[in-house]
């Protein structure tokens, strides 16, 4: 499987399994599930809240409507009123943001409160025409500002996750808490017939008929029709609501919040537990293997390259000069032309495919900005570097809350340079009852260890020496010098080797 990305004298393209045609880049997909499948799902997720929600507002009041015995009229102009000022009250507050973050006009430290008071004004304002009509204006204004390429664009996001964290923890812990055990058994068979109409006909139906006549692929239709987890915004929605409609004396208007509490906690049990399954026969997986993106295109990088593709590790290098991937390349191990920081080749990489990274090339600056620009996505314990080479010199030392670990301990590019010149090379030694742990050290006692590989393909980067336990049938990928001609050591199993 593959998926096309612009071409073009600017292209951040794969070097390998890569093709041009008509100008295009084919790149093989990566992460659990293909990209394309995963950019439904992402935008369904995204508009069918706001869009959801109003389709409630407009239940609620034609329900209204009956039960009052009265016109329509009045409900449809506040209905079009309602999308006109969240639609413009959107617009307004992602270009007002867009601007004055732009512009300079908010400090640093001030950009964040100023975002969540406006984006606070946003929704208030817009619900006081129209319920619900919030989440459709501030819908438009997250989606304004993420296309305005600002500066500060990663901060504003992270906070985002931040408080999406808390927030909608804190929300369902609220929204749960009204409902009682005894009202949670009292669902009865028509409940769950109709929980299951729902995953089973109205999903499905859905999707199949608003994907009619396009080109996807009928394995990725059948993936977003399996694919549907309801969460916080229908249980608040119908919370909210069925109280109204048991205010107009509609007795089964208690029953939404349970109804809702229900699909909620069946549709994420279930498709938590068989969307891998599901992606994965109809040929949608990217794979589970935990993957290593590293940095630099340097001899040292290909070696362990070659090393982490033979073990059927999922590995990448990237480097910006071409010719630096060219062994890499020849070697048949997957190389990125163009720098890991551009925004072409976050999409093409799909970051989240991947959970180590390691910087190794020749520049120390570009190693030190790329492990701490993608801290946040990998995680601090997930990313490494080699030392600096004046390190040491406090008018060099950086804070430590720059850069990764140290990869190869005290190495620096140069002193491992120094040592490949010197016939050192990345090396697999596989730990057994006939070799066990021990015997490795003896034989190997210069050896630095960079990584392990257990029986179950879970790769640990820098292990802890001292807490390293043996286990059969794990592999020890090391940066080693030749092994000695002492005859002691002629058992020693036959590495697997760059030569």
């Amino acid at each position: 499987m593959s998926r096309r990305q612009l071409g073009g004298s600017g292209c951040v393209r794969w070097d390998h399994d890569c093709h041009r045609s008509s100008g295009d880049c084919a790149a093989v997909a990566t992460g659990q599930i293909i990209p394309s499948s995963r950019a439904l799902l992402q935008w369904e997720a995204i508009v069918d809240d706001p869009i959801g929600a109003l389709a409630a507002v407009l239940a609620y009041e034609v329900i209204v409507v009956s039960v009052a015995a009265s016109t329509g009229g009045a409900a449809a102009v506040q209905l079009i009123i309602g999308l006109v000022v969240s639609i413009a009250a959107g617009v307004a507050g992602g270009y007002g943001i867009a601007q004055a973050l732009r512009r300079g006009w908010v400090p640093e430290y001030m950009k964040v409160p100023v975002l969540l008071s406006v984006l606070i004004c946003v929704f208030e304002g817009s619900n006081a025409f129209l319920y619900e009509s919030g989440l459709l204006a501030v819908t438009i204004m997250g989606v304004w500002i993420a296309n305005a390429n600002l500066p500060s664009y990663e901060e504003l996001r992270r906070f985002k996750e931040h408080a999406m964290v808390l927030l909608v923890s804190g929300v369902f812990v609220l929204l749960v808490a009204s409902i009682d055990l005894g009202s949670i058994m009292a669902l009865d068979l028509r409940a769950l017939a109709f929980i299951a109409a729902i995953i089973l006909l109205a999903r499905p139906i859905t999707v199949y008929l608003s994907l009619l006549g396009t080109k996807i692929p009928h394995s990725e239709r059948t993936l977003v029709a399996f694919t549907g987890p309801r969460g916080i915004v229908l249980v608040a929605v119908a919370g909210l609501f069925g109280e109204r409609l048991v205010a107009l004396d509609i007795a089964d208007g208690a029953m939404m919040a349970l109804l809702a509490f229900g699909l909620v906690a069946v549709t994420v049990v279930l498709y938590g537990f068989t969307l891998t399954p599901v992606a994965q026969a109809l040929g949608l997986s990217g794979g589970d293997a935990p993957g290593v993106l590293i940095v630099g295109g340097t001899s040292l990088v290909t070696q362990l390259g070659v090393l982490l593709r033979d073990l059927d590790v999922p590995v990448v290098i990237s480097d910006t000069n071409h010719r630096n991937l060219r062994n890499a390349r020849d070697l048949g191990v997957p190389v990125l032309h163009g720098d890991v920081l551009s925004e072409a080749a976050k999409h093409m990489l799909e970051l989240h495919r991947y959970d180590h990274l390691i910087a190794l090339s020749e520049n120390e600056a570009e190693n030190t900005l790329v492990t701490t620009d993608l801290t946040p996505e990998f995680g601090r314990n997930n990313i490494f570097q080699l030392r600096r080479d004046r390190e040491h010199s406090s008018r060099n030392e950086l804070p430590s809350t720059l850069g990764g670990h140290a990869f190869l301990g005290d190495e620096s590019y140069s002193s491992s340079l120094d040592k490949i010149l010197l016939d050192w090379r990345m090396i697999s030694t596989r730990i057994s009852a006939e070799y066990p742990l021990e015997r490795f050290q003896y034989d190997r006692p210069e050896a630095m260890i960079v990584a392990t590989l257990d029986d179950k393909a879970r790769l640990k980067l820098a292990p802890d020496l001292g807490k390293l336990t043996s286990a059969d049938g794990m592999r020890i990928l090391h940066f080693s010098p030749p092994l000695s001609a002492d005859p002691d050591r002629q058992g020693a199993p036959k590495d697997t080797i760059l030569h």
